[in-house]
């Protein structure tokens, strides 16, 4: 069962970081502000980092 549960875990962990990565990419399309969107992919990056850890914590 824990597995099983891992293996959902981290399809929709995966899932949210190919989310993230298409809307920053569109968003890098329309923004001309390179800083700004350097400092927000880093944040969500390092948030899907975090959630995934946690999630990982969670089914040991």
């Amino acid at each position: 069962m824990a597995k099983g549960a891992m293996n959902v875990v981290k399809g929709v962990a995966l899932g949210m970081a190919a989310g993230a990565a298409v809307g920053i990419a569109g968003k890098k399309l329309l923004s001309g502000n390179k800083k700004s969107m350097k400092k927000k992919a880093n944040r969500a990056l390092r948030e899907v980092s975090n959630m995934i850890d946690t999630a990982s914590y969670m089914f040991k």
